[in-house]
């Protein structure tokens, strides 16, 4: 498990123990949030590209090792561009 910060450790001693309570609006933020996340994973349209075979061949290999299909890959990285959390690294 990865090291918590202080308010994780906080919030987690907070359940173990009972203490937690559901805010007032729990069910309504609930409801929210899990139409944001039907809708950013809704696949509704199609495209068409052309990759050289070097590049195919480094996504297949990159998504067999991550165990997704190599176009799960493709679309997350796509969706992760797009919302800017994408960088180039450094040389």
């Amino acid at each position: 498990m990865s090291k918590l910060d202080q308010e994780e450790q906080e919030i987690l001693k907070a359940f173990e123990s009972g203490k937690g309570k559901r805010s007032k609006n729990a069910v309504e933020t609930q409801r929210r949030h899990k139409e944001y996340a039907e809708a950013m994973f809704r696949k509704d349209a199609r495209i068409n590209i052309r990759l050289s075979s070097k590049d195919l061949r480094g996504l297949r290999k990159r998504a067999l090792s991550e165990g997704i299909p190599y176009q799960t890959l493709i679309a997350s990285v796509l969706h992760k561009y797009v919302e800017g959390r994408l960088h180039e690294q450094g040389s």
